[in-house]
């Protein structure tokens, strides 16, 4: 295969960027060969091999700031366009492979300091190539009494995470990875070197504490931005608890989801549980029982004849877990309040306390807990959920993922199973959201209704049917008033064309910006759907 250029630079000007590059940061370090340079392709890309798919021309690694700014004006001095990325995979959501094809990579891994982590006042400070396993081996190394909160799976970057708003499983203020970042530092399009919030102050000693300093708050054009490139963030991190109790509730009836949610949500919003996990039994039965997986994609049945389903097995119809953290007399009292405030709207549900644990725990007892990111510890074992299996004896070489952002209330669940059901009659295809399909609780103030795609490395027309679906899964999406959380960078412009409020008052007020602060294009053509003026009028 051979490796595309960058749109608008010809062969003699790429290799002489490149060259200068090579001389900035070391040869070793710039990787031009498609045997290097085609590691950075979407694993998972539902265009593979097909034109349609969207690859890099080159990468570059440096390993510090410096190199990142003497990178980004050799990349203005010839044009040659810049995709940033962290560390960790992206799986389902496009990996490493930029928006625009023949984009340089820039992959930022090598940078992999623990600046600071501070237990006393509960902040870390990292560069972008620090994973979750990074930062947890350094808080145990140091016995600290500080936890991160971690996604599935651990190999991602804290940086990048958290700048493609990320998500994960403890408290509010904690899993919004976004909302949990504190002060940035951010080469920006030119190369001038820029920190945020309190860091604009030379010899800042809250940068990572106070994210808003004096003036306007800029931190968020850069995050699904591109607007620079991001060498530095702080975070902050959750005080090491003494209890956690996982407690779980369980309902027989359809409808219960309503009264649940609004007591979960109750819950949360008063800082008493962490992230709820929301599921049902039978869509886990679904997958090993043809008649209950049937009867999942038949909309036309009542609440009664689908709770008569979940009687009739001796399963309730929904279950919900819930992560308390505290002292421990507070997370026991917390629990006999949650029992309590349960029984009040739904008299026939039941409890159970599923996990009781008291900390520090060695690591040992941390590697044994089940889904073990609850308690702040990474691991990998969320791809045991694809693997192949009696249930799933012919696992699909990937999967892209399909994320809307739902109304926290039960009456939005059952109002987005009709929508998405309506839009997959409408074009022919297989539902994914049966009507007992559980809404994901990650999302601190709202829903996310989350589901994969797959994707084949052999039938193009199979990942040519799953994109006409995600296409079509995007629009009914957003006529019901949802909009997608994240995407792969095949889709940012669709997704983009949703958010269309004032005709597009948004996406023009952005790449107004753009225009101004990176004139010739250089950082990310196109992310976000966020196009730079030379190559807004005819996109490569």
């Amino acid at each position: 295969m051979a490796l595309p250029l960058p749109p608008g630079v010809d062969d003699a000007q790429f290799r002489a960027a490149m060259q200068k590059m090579a001389e900035a940061i070391g040869s070793q370090w710039v990787y031009t060969e498609e045997d290097d340079v085609m590691l950075y392709r979407d694993a998972y890309s539902p265009a593979w091999d097909e034109p349609e798919e969207l690859l890099p021309s080159a990468a570059v690694a440096p390993a510090s700031t410096e190199e990142v700014q003497k990178i980004v004006r050799i990349a203005n001095e010839y044009r040659v366009p810049l995709y940033p990325v962290s560390t960790g995979k992206n799986l389902g959501y496009g990996g490493s492979a930029p928006n625009m094809t023949g984009t340089v990579v820039l992959d930022l891994k090598r940078m992999n300091r623990v600046i600071a982590v501070d237990d006393k006042r509960h902040f870390a400070i990292v560069e972008p190539g620090v994973s979750y396993f990074d930062l947890y081996r350094h808080i145990r190394e140091n016995k600290l009494k500080v936890w991160i909160d971690c996604p599935d799976p651990g190999w991602g970057g804290v940086l990048g995470n958290a700048l493609d708003r990320g998500i994960g499983y403890t408290l509010g203020i904690y899993r919004d990875h976004w909302q949990a970042h504190c002060g940035l530092e951010v080469v920006l399009p030119n190369g001038e070197l820029m920190r945020t919030g309190m860091g604009a102050l030379p010899g800042a000693k809250t940068f990572a504490e106070y994210r808003y300093g004096f003036g306007p708050y800029v931190d968020g054009l850069f995050s699904q931005g591109n607007f620079g490139i991001v060498t530095q963030m702080g975070i902050r991190l959750m005080p090491e608890p003494e209890r956690f109790i996982g407690g779980q509730i369980r309902v027989p009836r359809r409808r219960d989801l309503i009264p649940l949610v609004d007591i979960v949500n109750e819950l949360e919003n008063s800082f008493q549980v962490g992230a709820p996990f929301f599921g049902s039994p039978l869509y886990a039965l679904s997958f090993l029982d043809p008649e209950v997986r049937k009867i999942g994609f038949d909309y036309s049945l009542t609440d009664d004849q689908l709770d008569a389903v979940a009687a009739k097995r001796g399963l309730p119809f929904w279950k919900v877990d819930l992560p308390i953290y505290g002292p421990a007399p507070v997370a026991e009292a917390v629990w006999t309040h949650i029992q309590d405030r349960v029984r009040q709207l739904i008299p026939e549900a039941s409890f159970e306390k599923t996990m009781d644990y008291r900390f520090p725990l060695t690591d040992e007892q941390a590697r044994a807990m089940p889904h073990k990111v609850q308690i702040g510890v990474p691991g990998l074992e969320i791809f045991s959920v694809g693997a192949r299996s009696d249930y799933n004896p012919h696992p699909t070489d990937g999967h892209m993922w399909f994320a809307s952002v739902l109304p926290r209330s039960g009456e939005a669940v059952f109002e987005a199973q009709k929508v998405f059901a309506e839009a997959s009659r409408e074009l022919g295809v297989d539902p994914i959201f049966p009507n007992y399909f559980p809404p994901m609780g990650f999302l601190s103030n709202a829903f996310m209704y989350i589901n994969f795609l797959p994707i084949s490395k052999s039938d193009p027309d199979r990942n040519k049917a799953t994109r006409e679906t995600f296409r079509y899964y995007v629009t009914a999406a957003g006529k019901a008033g949802y909009g997608e959380y994240r995407a792969p960078p095949l889709f940012h412009d669709l997704v983009s064309d949703i958010y269309s409020f004032n005709d597009h008052a948004l996406r023009r007020f952005t790449q107004t910006m753009k225009d101004a602060v990176d004139p010739n294009g250089i950082i990310a053509p196109g992310r976000g759907g966020i196009w730079p003026a030379r190559y807004r009028g005819a996109k490569p």
